[in-house]
């Protein structure tokens, strides 16, 4: 029996969000979906802003950098996704498509978004949906059949969704992702695809018919508990693979990121074999992976080194990494090219040693 002083104990969903402010745009509370967030949190403070873009003392106020987690968990953005595109890929989907959201409840140490966004990136929800979903719906029939076989996927075109934020979380916000399950759901010829950190239940009751791939984000277990705040355990994770393969889900598998260190190789071994013991042999013969290794930045590094500075003695490893200009233009950091390739054959052969039925699409 729960606490009577306490109540009872809060579910994945109050612990992820507990939204006491919304920042949103003068227009958000005249559409369905704006309408549909706000009585979701009726209690919160609103505030009208001008853009979700540029909102004075919380995007790049670095005096909130102490904030950081409790800025994820209480605040929340509405807007307009004002300029929709898809923009060519290839790696992990064939096409990036318009987001419904930006930022993340989640607190992943290695996280791009913020270099990008300023020191505080809680989630912004698109409430334009009919908007977004209109444009997704035109620009798949445009392409027509895939006149080949990718390593994205032999037969759709792949959509990934999710760039910058987490689906499975935006799910609990509002219901832009289930009408993004149900667009791809139907439509002939093109595949939605998202990479998640929190196993999302709720998505299990949906129906994807085979038009989603959702792709379960890992690394060991150790290195989770210092990198990947707020998230679902990867115990939790791997769970979670059979069932949502039950479900109709498309799943792969997110290896990253990879972070070096004296002993990497043995725990992914050990993490490895957990995927092979825990899943079905249906789940595994589905299975592709992608493989990433940790891109850092020095600007980043600094944030970090003001929230949470026991990740950056793992992230930021001068004696392994050299400077790299991203093809966005920003000096990042990354492992040093003379050994990564020899790093990312190794974890490669790894993969097609303990999880042999898991082909690996790519791998930088």
């Amino acid at each position: 029996m729960p606490d009577a002083r306490t109540g009872p104990d809060p579910t994945p969903a109050e612990r992820m969000l507990d939204v006491r402010t919304i920042y949103h745009e003068p227009t958000v509370p005249d559409s369905s979906r704006g309408a549909q967030v706000l009585t979701r949190w009726p209690d919160a403070e609103r505030v009208v802003v001008d853009s979700h873009q540029a909102i004075p003392g919380l995007h790049g106020n670095a005096g909130a950098v102490k904030d950081w987690v409790r800025t994820k968990q209480t605040v929340l953005v509405l807007g307009e996704k004002k300029s929709l595109s898809a923009r060519p890929n290839g790696r992990s989907a064939d096409f990036i498509g318009p987001s419904t959201s930006n930022g993340c409840a989640m607190a992943c140490s290695y996280c791009y978004v913020p270099r990008r966004k300023g020191f505080a990136n809680p989630i912004t929800v698109f409430t334009n949906i009919e908007r977004i979903l209109g444009y997704l719906e035109r620009h798949a029939r445009r392409q027509g059949p895939k006149p080949a076989p990718t390593q994205c996927d032999p037969v759709d075109w792949v959509y990934d969704l999710g760039e910058n934020g987490d689906c499975s979380v935006d799910a609990l916000v509002s219901d832009n992702v289930r009408d993004l399950v149900d667009l791809f759901g139907r439509l002939d010829g093109a595949k939605a695809s998202f990479a998640t950190k929190f196993v999302n239940r709720d998505l299990l009751a949906w129906e994807p018919r085979g038009g989603t791939r959702v792709r379960f984000s890992l690394m060991p277990e150790a290195m989770a508990k210092v990198h990947d705040l707020r998230t679902s355990r990867i115990s939790e994770r791997i769970a979670a693979i059979d069932d949502f393969v039950e479900a109709g889900y498309e799943v792969h598998l997110n290896l990253s990121p990879v972070i070096l260190h004296e002993d990497w190789l043995a725990e992914w071994t050990e993490l490895l074999d957990q995927v092979a013991d825990g899943t079905s042999a249906r789940s595994r013969a589905q299975l592709a992976a992608e493989i990433i290794f940790l891109t850092h930045n020095a600007g980043l590094h600094e944030v970090n080194l003001g929230w949470h500075p026991k990740a950056e003695e793992q992230l930021w490893r001068p004696d392994l990494q050299e400077g790299k200009r991203s093809h966005s233009g920003q000096d990042n950091v990354r492992y040093r090219a003379a050994w990564k390739g020899r790093w990312v054959q190794q974890l490669v052969d790894l993969v097609g040693e303990r999880l042999p039925e898991c082909r690996v699409r790519y791998a930088f």
